[in-house]
This record gives structure tokens, sequence and C-alpha cells, in this order.
């Protein structure tokens, strides 16, 4: 029996590529060039070695490959939770992805490089000299791993590359280990900095798959055989200017010499060198920061939309409900304000699927979002009805009133009005924590900014643009909240006696 159902969840993912036309894979469009990264001159579209590798793999499998954003550490968790069929974004064949995943045959070997400032006479130029020095690298990396064992002071980033090494280039760090072909993008084209000669190690680059698809898994391997027999995987490397003798070693070609035009690789050198006036890069890159400033909105709005009436509710229950239901309001809003929404976000999403609950990305961002801010618009209503004076229910209860009505027609109105700007300040807030969601395949607007300022190499006027959509957004909701407070502050002065 268990053998069946193994069978049947090994076939089912080569199964779903063939029924859909579709394979879907994971990567992460912040990391840069030279893997998975927007164009810089038409940002609109993704490109890299890796985009054009899955293309061609995808051709093999008889569909058509569709990139799932995710960021890069957490690629093999959103893998095994099933947003989408293979991760495929430098991923390491190494001991601790095999315990949570399969790994395909390996399709590129990337040489370790080390690079330094060129005109630091002290520069660490081997392994041993790196002892005690700040050495950038990425987060659950091979080099991240060999800098620990060298005894550094490692700096990972888990933002863009060409971050790693503009910290290097400023001497806020000593040196960077990274992977060859990074190291080829961003460290070589920087005249400040030298990529030493020598031997670092190696690693080798697979695509996983989840465990159970072991069909999904071989299909792959078969289809990277024929890749690399009929010479398109040589050809995709040396487009990019990254073919190697390792490589060429790992795929059986005697032919260790690049032989053809790297020309993706000089065209995205020339497209870093002279970037587009700012105009036009706010017009190329309009679309995608529209798209991100929908997401952020709607998701900001689905989010408060469950904060409001939840928040209402445990401000009452706190106030006027029984001892119990006090005590539980009191534990959720301690709970929820007492850890971070970062934790709380990713025990919905990854944690619920041990459960047998699995969310959808937007379902789960949103009800993340709501539920963390559900205890700040709590304790603000809160604060709005202890600040009504105690005789107003009182009173209420000698004209005939109950509770209930005191709160709507006495005590509420005017509680909301003092409750409404600290309301509104939480939603700018939620606006700008709404970025979280980027760790489950969401792109909102930071992470679309993020995303274009490393591909671009232009952190400061994209930044300029992605405040001023902020902005847009935020400052008609800021301007509603106002009118409502002034509405009802008039309200409430006419009838006063």
């Amino acid at each position: 029996m268990r053998a069946d159902v193994a069978a049947a969840a090994s076939a089912a993912g080569l199964a779903r590529v063939r029924a859909t036309g579709e394979l879907r894979w994971g990567c992460d469009a912040q990391g840069g060039a030279p893997y998975v990264f927007q164009d810089p001159m038409d940002p609109n579209h993704l490109i890299g070695f890796e985009v054009d590798l899955a293309d061609a793999l995808a051709h093999e499998l008889g569909a058509r490959a569709r990139p799932v954003q995710g960021q890069w550490d957490m690629l093999l968790d959103l893998l095994n939770r099933g947003d989408f069929d293979v991760a495929l974004n430098g991923i390491e064949v190494a001991d601790e992805k095999l315990r949570v995943a399969s790994l395909t045959r390996p399709y590129y070997v990337a040489p370790e490089r080390l690079t330094v400032r060129r005109a630091d006479p002290a520069a660490p130029r081997s392994l041993a000299a790196l002892a005690g020095r700040r050495v950038g690298t990425l987060p659950g990396s091979l080099a991240e791993r060999m800098l620990g064992r060298a005894g550094a002071v490692v700096r990972t980033y888990d933002g863009g590359q060409n971050e790693i090494y503009a910290d290097l280039a400023l001497g806020r760090t000593d040196a960077v280990l990274l992977d060859g072909p990074i190291s080829r993008y961003y460290g070589d084209v920087d005249p400040d900095l030298e990529t030493v000669d020598g031997d670092f190690g190696e690693v080798r680059y697979a695509i996983a798959v989840p465990r159970s698809a072991d069909e999904l898994r071989d299909a792959l391997d078969t289809a990277l055989a024929r890749l690399a027999d009929g010479g398109r995987l040589r050809a995709i490397y040396e487009r990019w200017g990254l073919w190697n003798a390792g490589t060429a070693a790992l795929l059986g070609d005697p032919r260790t010499a690049t032989s053809g035009v790297a020309e993706a690789w000089e065209s995205w050198r020339t497209a870093v060198g002279r970037p587009p006036p700012l105009l036009e890069r706010v017009g190329t890159t309009l679309p995608l920061f529209a798209a991100g400033a929908g997401m952020t909105l709607a998701l900001s709005l689905v989010a408060m939309a469950l904060a409001i009436p939840l928040g209402v509710a445990l401000a009452l229950a706190r106030n006027y409900g029984p001892a119990p239901l006090r005590w539980l309001a009191v534990a959720y809003i301690e709970f929820v304000r007492g850890t971070p929404l970062l934790v709380q976000l990713v025990m919905l999403y990854f944690g619920l699927p041990e459960l047998g609950i699995t969310l959808d990305p937007f379902v789960a961002g949103a009800l993340a979002l709501g539920l963390n801010y559900s205890a700040a618009e709590a304790e603000n209503y809160r604060a709005g009805l202890e600040s009504v004076p105690v005789g107003q229910l009182e009173a209420s209860w000698s004209l005939g009133l109950s509770t209930a009505q005191a709160l709507r027609h006495v005590i509420g109105p005017q509680a909301v009005r003092i409750a409404i700007p600290p309301a509104t300040n939480d939603f700018i807030s939620l606006l700008k924590d709404s970025s979280l969601v980027s760790l489950v395949t969401l792109t909102e607007l930071t992470k679309t900014y993020v995303n274009l300022a490393n591909a671009m190499r232009d952190h400061v006027g994209l930044g300029l643009v992605v405040a001023a959509w902020y902005l847009l957004i935020g400052l008609p909701f800021a301007w509603l909240a106002r009118r409502a407070e002034a509405r009802l502050g008039r309200h409430l002065r006419t009838a006063a006696p």
C-alpha cells in the first residue's frame, strides 16, 4: 500500500507538468545577474542563464517555463510546500539540501572566487589570511561554510549581490568569497576590486525537486543529458560568459576554451555601465511598480478589513466582557503584540501545512497582517473607549439605555473620533509592513523596488520612485481619515449641550 502511494506521489509532479503544459520553477530575481534578474534595459522581462536553462528544460518536457518568485534561502521550503514544481536558482549540491529535497544531476560547476580591494596592501589573499577578517557572502552557501571553518568574521547579505561588493568597495568588509558567476558580474567589472588568482574550491549547481517526485527528477536528468550532448548547455554558458574547465569536465566536453560569443555578458556590461536617464527608467518600470503597488494596496485593504472588526471585538471584550473573555482578549493581544510579524507569517504559511491546512499566499499574507494589526487596533479602540468619562455610561443606564445601546449611540461615536488618528497611522504602517509577504512568493512594492534596483544598479533614483508610490497610496487615506475625524467632531460639537 505504501509503495502504491509513493509511486503515485512520484508521478504526480511530472503528470502535473504534462497536464498543464507548464513547468513552475522557483527563483529569486533579487539575487541578480547572471542567474535570474530583470533586464536593465527592459525590466519587464526576466533574463539570465538560468532563465534560458529553464526555458530549454521546459521545451524538452513539452511545456513552457513559468518563474515563481521566492526568497532564495526559503526556496526549498516553498518547494516542499508545493508553490512550484522545481527550484532552479544556484541550488548547491550539498548534504543539507539532500535532506529536504531530491537533486538532479549537476548542470554547472562554479569555482569559489575571492575578491579584495585592489588598493589595499593588507588585503587577504588566501583562506588562512581570512581568519578574523570581515568577509561578505550569501547565507546558506558553501562560501559561508568555508569562511566559518577559516575563522573569518562572516557578513551575510539577504539583499542583492551588488550590495556585497558595494560594501567591499566602501571598506565595510575586507573581502568577498562567492561563486565564480557572481564574482565575474560584480567583482570583475569594478576597477577598484581585484579577483585573487587561486583555487578556493568549487560548488556544483543542481535542480531541486520534492523528494516524492522521482519521475520528474528523472525526466529532468534526461533533459539535461540531451541539452549537454546537443551542445545547448554549452551555448547558454558561452552566451553568458560562464563556460569554464570545470563545467566542460562535468559535461564531458573536451573543449575547455570558449568558442562562442558572450553576447549576453557584453550586453549586461553595457547596460550597467551606461544606465538610461532617470525619466526613462521611471517610464520603463511604471508597469512593474504599478503592479507592485496594486498588490500592496489590495493586501493592506483586506488585512485592515480584518483587523478593524476583530480589534473592535477585542476592545469590547476586554472592557465589557465577562472575566474569562477579558482574560482571553488580553492573552491574544499580548501574544500577538509580543511576537514578530515575520514569525507569525512563517507559522501560518509553513506551519499550517504540517497540520494539513495549506493557505494561498495572498490569504496567508492578509491573514497574518490582519491578525497582527488587530491587536494594535484593539488597543486604539480601548484607549478611545476609556477616554470617554465613565459618568456618560452611568447616565445612559439611568435613561434606560442598555450597555450595547450606550456604546452605539453615546460612547462609541466619541471613542471612534479619538481612535481615528492612531488607526490611520496603523494603516500607513501596515502598508509598509506588507513588504514581508515577499517571503511567501508575493511580489509587492518593496520587493519590486529591490529587484529593479539590483538589476539596474540604481538604489537612489528608484528609491525616490518607490517612496513616491508609497506616498501616492497612503496620503489619500490620511486625507479621508482627517475628513472623517473633522466631520464626526462637528457632529459631536453640535450635539453637545
